[in-house]
C-alpha cells in the first residue's frame, strides 16, 4: 500500500500542475433569493423572539456590564478612525427618510405606548424638579427679566442631571 501512495505522490509532485487551480468557490443563492427568504421566514419568527428576549434580561444585564471596558474601547477606536461620520455617508439621509416612513411611521405609537410605564418613572422626577425650583418674579410679556425663570430651571434640572449621575 506504501508503495502505491508514494508512486502517486511521485507522479502528483511531477505532473505540470502550474496555473492550474483546483479549488472551488462555494455556491452562493442570488441576493434577492436570500432577501426574499430572510423577509418571509423573519416575519413569522415576532412570538419566538419575545420567547427568547424575555427569558434573557438578567443574561443581557450580565454580559453588558462586563463588556463596558470592551465597549469603551471599541468606541474610542472607532470614533479615531472617523467610523461614525463614514457610516453616516454610507447610510445616507434617502435611506433615514425611507426609514421613518417606511418603519418609523407605524412604530412610533405602539413604542411610545409600550413605553408608558419608563416615561412616567423617568419624567416624574423631573417635574419634581421643576415644581420645587423658586422662580423669580415675572416680568412683562418679550421682557428680559423672564429670562432668569429659565434660567432658574436649566440651572436646578442641570444640578439635578449631575447629582443623577453621581
Amino acid at each position: 500500500m506504501y508503495e502505491v501512495l508514494a508512486a502517486l505522490w511521485s507522479w502528483l509532485a511531477a505532473a505540470p500542475w502550474d496555473g492550474i487551480t483546483f479549488a472551488v468557490a462555494p455556491a452562493v443563492k442570488p441576493v434577492g433569493e436570500v432577501v426574499e427568504k430572510w423577509a418571509r421566514r423573519v416575519a413569522g419568527a415576532a412570538q419566538d423572539y419575545v420567547a427568547g428576549a424575555s427569558k434573557a434580561g438578567d443574561a443581557w444585564q450580565r454580559g453588558a456590564t462586563a463588556a463596558d471596558g470592551n465597549f469603551r474601547a471599541a468606541v474610542t477606536a472607532a470614533a479615531g478612525a472617523g467610523r461614525y461620520a463614514k457610516g453616516i455617508a454610507k447610510a445616507t439621509g434617502a435611506k433615514f427618510v425611507r426609514g421613518v416612513s417606511e418603519k418609523g411611521a407605524t412604530r412610533f405609537g405602539p413604542g411610545a405606548a409600550a413605553a408608558q410605564t419608563d416615561f412616567s418613572g423617568a419624567i416624574g422626577p423631573v417635574l419634581d424638579v421643576i415644581s420645587r425650583t423658586d422662580l423669580p418674579p415675572r416680568g412683562p410679556r418679550s421682557g428680559t427679566g423672564n429670562a432668569g425663570r429659565v434660567t432658574a430651571i436649566t440651572n436646578a434640572l442641570f444640578q439635578f442631571g449631575q447629582r443623577r449621575l453621581g
